[in-house]
C-alpha cells in the first residue's frame, strides 16, 4: 500500500514577510509522514522556484534573494515521496515589498493669515509603502498627534491664528515599516495679512505723489525753467 504523505509546513527561518530590496530571506519545507526519499518543490505564484531532493527526514532549505517586485507574493512548497500516492501541498507564506518614503511635501491653501483665522496645513509623501505615519511640528514642539494613513493621500491638521508667535515655521515627517527612514519636509511660513494691506496702499500712494512730481516738474520745463535760463543770459 502506498504511505500516507502529511501536508508539509513551509516556515519562514530567516527575515522577516516585509521585506526590502536586496534582502535574503531563507524558507524551510519539511513533511513529516512518509519515508524518503522526498522530493520538496517551492513555488511562487504556482510558479516553481526551486526543488530539492532529501534522503532523510531533515528539511529543505530554500534561500530567496529579494531583487525585483516579482520576488514577492505567495510562495508555497510541495513535497513528493516514492512511496507515496502523489503529493501534498504546504499553506502559504505572503512576503510584502517594503519602500522607503520620499521626502514629504507640507503646503497650505493659503500662505497669508489674519489673527484668528483658520488655516489647514497637509503633508504628503509621494512614494513609499503604506500606511505612512505624519506628525507635525512649529519650531521643534509637535503640535498634533501622529496621523496614520492606511491610503495614499496626505494627512491634514487644522490651526487657528491666535498670534504672532503662531506665525513661526512649521514642519512635518513622515515614516513607515522600511527600517531607518524618517524623512523631514520642506520649511512652511505663514505671512500676517494685515501687514501687507497696509503697506500696499501707502506704496501706491508714494508712487503716485512721485509720478505727479515727475509729471509737474517736466511740464514746468517749457514754461519756467527755460524762460529763466534764456533770461539769466
Amino acid at each position: 500500500f502506498p504511505e500516507m504523505l502529511s501536508n508539509p509546513k513551509l516556515v519562514l527561518l530567516q527575515g522577516t514577510r516585509n521585506v526590502v530590496m536586496k534582502q535574503n530571506v531563507t524558507l524551510s519545507c519539511l513533511s513529516q509522514a512518509g519515508s524518503p526519499p522526498f522530493r520538496y518543490t517551492l513555488f511562487r505564484h504556482n510558479q516553481q522556484v526551486s526543488a530539492v531532493n532529501r534522503s532523510d527526514l531533515t528539511p529543505a532549505l530554500f534561500t530567496l534573494p529579494i531583487s525585483s517586485a516579482s520576488d514577492v507574493g505567495e510562495y508555497k512548497c510541495k513535497a513528493e515521496c516514492s512511496s507515496c500516492s502523489g503529493g501534498k501541498y504546504s499553506t502559504s507564506l505572503h512576503f510584502t515589498l517594503i519602500e522607503p518614503i520620499s521626502k514629504p511635501v507640507l503646503s497650505s491653501p493659503t500662505s497669508e493669515a489674519k489673527k484668528g483665522q483658520n488655516v489647514t496645513l497637509s503633508c504628503f509623501s509621494e512614494n513609499g509603502s503604506l500606511p505612512i505615519t505624519y506628525l507635525f511640528f512649529k519650531g521643534k514642539q509637535n503640535i498634533s498627534p501622529q496621523r496614520t494613513m492606511q491610503k495614499r493621500e496626505a494627512a491634514v491638521i487644522f490651526l487657528c491664528i491666535d498670534s504672532l508667535s503662531d506665525f513661526g515655521t512649521y514642519k512635518c515627517k513622515a515614516n513607515n515599516s522600511f527600517p531607518n527612514n524618517t524623512k523631514y519636509s520642506n520649511s512652511f511660513n505663514f505671512t500676517l495679512a494685515e501687514e501687507r494691506s497696509h503697506s500696499q496702499p501707502l506704496l501706491i500712494s508714494l508712487g503716485l505723489i512721485l509720478l505727479l512730481l515727475i509729471i509737474g516738474f517736466a511740464l514746468a520745463i517749457p514754461f519756467f525753467i527755460i524762460p529763466l535760463y534764456k533770461a539769466s543770459e
